[in-house]
């Protein structure tokens, strides 16, 4: 018994469901494996080179950018807290008095507690609070070696303006 053409039962639509786009992905994939095959894709032109890509297909393109044009950075917590850590010495040595500076203490130390009680998200937190008396201890040390390096300095710049003589009294009252 030959049919043809095959009975109906054999040709179900919804049995044999082909979506063009499948189709096509599909005739691609095998253009390119033959390709390849052939070695059609050796010693190409920029080969292991990075691709410049555009942002255009990136759904974040616009946070991104914001991110770059402000200079922003989004660490996890605790390194971010390492980070305000390092920066902490210098920020203090700008302020103008002991008050601004236990102030800026205080709120370094209620961030870094209030991290310790969230749940960790990243590395861990290694940053312990800082004990007020002896940063603002370190805080006056620096600044007094500061105003005596400024006060040394100022003085060798006397110094130096009052050891010059003018030409015409060099050349008038020569020994």
């Amino acid at each position: 018994m030959n049919y043809w053409p095959p009975p109906a039962r054999f040709c179900e639509p919804a049995a044999f469901a082909v979506d063009i786009e499948v189709t096509i992905a599909l005739m691609a994939d095998y253009q390119i494996r033959k390709a390849t095959e052939r070695g059609e894709f050796d010693d190409l032109p920029g080969s292991g080179e990075p691709l410049d890509l555009s942002d255009s297909y990136d759904p974040d393109w616009w946070f991104k950018s914001l991110l770059k044009r402000e200079k922003l950075a989004l660490l996890p917590l605790s390194v971010e807290l390492r980070k305000r850590d390092a920066e902490l010495d210098a920020k203090l040595d700008q302020l103008p008095n002991e008050e601004a500076v236990r102030q800026e203490i205080e709120t370094f130390n209620q961030s870094v507690i209030r991290a310790r009680y969230e749940p960790p998200e990243g590395p861990p937190l290694l940053t312990m609070p800082r004990d007020v008396e002896t940063t603002v201890e370190a805080w006056a040390g620096r600044k007094a070696e500061r105003i005596e390096k400024a006060q040394a300095r100022e003085e060798e710049q006397h110094a130096q303006r009052n050891s010059r003589t003018p030409w015409f009294r060099r050349w008038f009252w020569r020994d």
